[in-house]
């Protein structure tokens, strides 16, 4: 047990980040971006929003929705999961803003919320393609 300890200790001191030789704030750099430092509550809230998207499942739902607007029986065949576990994810993704609904008849049809959502998917997706 102890070999794997020392192995994973020595695979997380190769991938840290090179810092400083010398501890030396400059000041004008700091006073430079500190205005745009993120509040503590805005921070919270974009890990939120995050996190939603942390999900491999989310993100296919999101792929499709991204493609056209699709009822939940719809979304669930081309994901290829139970609409019981759609219905779970896109209450995740609705709490978060990122998709949104309409009652049509019997259906319940979902699409990306806006535009923000559709050019954050298709720049990660394209960072992603590089």
């Amino acid at each position: 047990m102890a070999h794997s300890r020392s192995t994973e200790n020595s695979t997380i001191q190769a991938v840290d980040a090179p810092s400083c030789d010398e501890s030396l704030v400059h000041l004008d750099n700091v006073r430079q971006v500190q205005p745009e430092v993120l509040s503590t509550e805005k921070a919270q809230r974009m890990a939120e929003f995050f996190s939603a998207l942390s999900d491999p499942h989310r993100l296919k739902l999101l792929s499709a929705l991204a493609q056209q607007e699709l009822c939940v029986c719809d979304l669930a065949a081309a994901v290829k999961m139970g609409e019981s576990a759609v219905s779970h994810q896109l209450r995740v993704l609705r709490s978060q803003r990122l998709v949104t609904y309409r009652r049509q008849g019997r259906n319940v049809y979902y699409g990306l919320a806006d535009d923000h959502i559709m050019s954050l998917y298709r720049e990660v997706a394209a960072h992603l393609d590089e």
